[in-house]
């Protein structure tokens, strides 16, 4: 089954409530990091703002940022702390068009429900059907492999065993990976399952524990931080094998943000929160699909820095964000905190990958 993107429909600016609409109001930044009062605090949806007369998208939106208009008449969405005194902000609270603002919900509707007010099962959990949800994500990921920018954000139990280790390895090397976000663990049990076999000294295949095996992650890290970069670390020969080898080897970018609980930590973590965010809004920015594998604070991040619409060689698509976890909590939390647009799978992430490798 070929995939195909849905049309995008813009909001109809021809019509009179559009072209009675005033401008956007616009407020000046007076004490960097603060923005004017009543700013208008971007969404996940598409939103156009009403500049010299004529509505303007605003692309490579986040959910929670300001729209600063920059010179020419360019919205770019600004998170607070980057607010320089001078910056033009947009104001007003309304989002229907009447203050120059419009955010457009419905650009990806297509087809109107038929579905009854009353139905069983229209939650996500561990009894739902996923069925389609993973055929369709087969269907994306080939389409999105030479189109689009995927992003994937790691937990550790992505390494924990030897199947799913292999399996996102297989998914790097055929294509489907173009940016990686994790932390200091991810690439940490990537290490020590390399070195010695094993996650927190438990057999990545047999889940039998070695003994001194509680030590393996802390000598994998120890070895690694003998030399500046993981790049120089595998390049000495000393990792042939796993996740991290295989974005080295095929140039794919990983960002790790470290944690106030990390150990060691491995070098190349990011320990600034917000250096951390800048360089995972690098990918976030241009992504147009995202898969959070057990990972739930990690995807509630990169998921509230993804809009829900990418523009893409001049023309408006979905993103596509996926929650992966066998806690229902966990792959609900995301929805709750804002990413309306994500698709929640409650299942065993190693099933989850090794299923998606086999199908890829």
């Amino acid at each position: 089954m070929s995939f195909k993107l849905p049309v995008y429909s813009a909001p109809a600016f021809n019509s009179e409530a559009f072209r009675r609409s005033p401008d956007a109001a616009l407020g000046v930044v007076r004490l960097a990091g603060v923005a004017p009062a009543k700013f208008h605090a971007t969404t996940i949806f598409p939103e156009y703002f009403k500049i010299g007369g004529r509505w303007r998208l605003l692309s490579e939106s986040r959910m929670d940022c300001v729209a600063v208009v920059r010179e020419g008449g360019r919205l770019e969405a600004t998170e607070f702390r980057r607010l320089q005194a001078g910056d033009r902000v947009v104001v007003g609270r309304s989002e229907d068009a009447r203050e120059g603002i419009y955010v457009h919900t419905a650009g990806f509707s297509g087809r109107k429900s038929r579905a009854d007010l009353f139905a069983f099962r229209t939650g996500r959990s561990r009894e739902t059907s996923y069925s389609r949800d993973y055929d369709r994500l087969y269907e994306l990921l080939r389409h999105e492999k030479k189109n689009g920018y995927v992003v994937w954000v790691l937990g550790p139990a992505v390494v924990f065993d030897s199947d799913s280790r292999s399996a996102m390895v297989a998914l790097v090397e055929k294509g489907f990976v173009h940016a990686i976000l994790a932390g200091n663990a991810l690439a940490a049990h990537d290490l020590e399952g390399a070195l010695f076999k094993t996650a927190l000294g438990q057999d990545i295949y047999t889940q039998e524990c070695r003994p001194d095996g509680h030590y393996h992650h802390l000598e994998a890290i120890n070895r690694a931080r003998q030399y500046p970069s993981l790049e120089k670390f595998i390049r000495a020969g000393k990792v042939t094998s796993g996740v991290i080898y295989t974005c080295h080897k095929k140039n794919i970018p990983f960002v790790l943000a470290g944690s106030i609980r990390d150990d060691g930590p491995l070098p190349g973590v990011v320990p600034d929160v917000y250096a951390a965010q800048d360089r995972m809004r690098m990918h976030t920015r241009k992504a147009t699909t995202v898969l959070g594998l057990a990972t739930q604070l990690h995807s509630i991040a990169a998921g509230n820095m993804t809009p829900a619409y990418q523009v893409v060689r001049g023309k408006v698509r979905p993103v596509y964000i996926y929650s992966v976890d066998v806690s229902e909590f966990a792959v609900n939390k995301l929805r709750d905190r804002g990413t309306l647009e994500v698709t929640s799978i409650v299942t065993n992430i190693q099933d989850f990958l090794v299923n998606l490798a086999r199908n890829l």
